[in-house]
């Protein structure tokens, strides 16, 4: 158990110790770090799978949970398609209304995600649980690694790669555990994005 200080700032300096021990005490196997804890960008970016929710203010028929499709776009009635890869709920927004304004008058859209499943990375290999992990929103590779049980002790801790990019267009950024669990490279330890794949040998 914790106990912090009343004061603000030493509060927040434990948390942060906290937090940051959780991140570094890596070894055969790592501590869950809760997804509330995750980094928030400010601006969410959909991804394919991706449960959204779109309404128009005062017209109940325009009213509809949605599921981005693979190919990154939805329906919606009046508007037809929406690609919405890669967009933020706000420009979402201002494409279905003004898609609508030849139907309506100003209308009033509101758009936000219910469900962030599109947003999921993977980790295999040796570690605990190999499998798809979705981001709340996003996550580095010491907190995939956490996610996934941690690594086995047949691990080669110092060869992991992380792979970005589809077929034709991958690349592969090395993450040396070793280094960081040191305190070394930490640049290695980038934030993951939508269809990463974790690979510990």
């Amino acid at each position: 158990m914790f106990i912090f200080d009343s004061t603000p700032g030493k509060a927040r300096a434990a948390i942060a110790s906290f937090i940051a021990s959780l991140g570094m005490a890596m070894t055969l196997g790592i501590a869950s770090i809760p997804a509330a804890w995750a980094q928030q960008p400010p601006d969410y970016l959909l991804h394919a799978g991706d449960k959204i929710e779109v309404s128009v203010w005062k017209e109940v028929d325009l009213q509809r949970a949605v599921i981005i499709r693979p190919d990154g776009k939805f329906s919606f009635p009046l508007t037809g398609d929406i690609n919405a890869n890669g967009r933020t709920v706000a420009q979402i927004q201002d494409e279905v209304a003004a898609k609508l304004k030849k139907y309506m008058p100003e209308p009033v859209v509101t758009v936000s995600v219910t469900e962030i499943n599109g947003n999921t990375i993977y980790v295999i290999g040796q570690v605990a649980k190999s499998g798809a992990y979705v981001m709340n929103p996003q996550i580095n590779v010491l907190q995939a690694l956490s996610m996934a049980g941690g690594m086995t002790p047949f691990a080669a801790v110092n060869d992991i790669s992380v792979i970005r990019g589809n077929r034709g267009n991958q690349k592969v950024m090395p993450f040396k555990f070793g280094d960081v669990n040191k305190g070394r490279s930490l640049e290695q330890n980038v934030m993951l994005e939508a269809g990463d794949v974790v690979v510990v040998p």
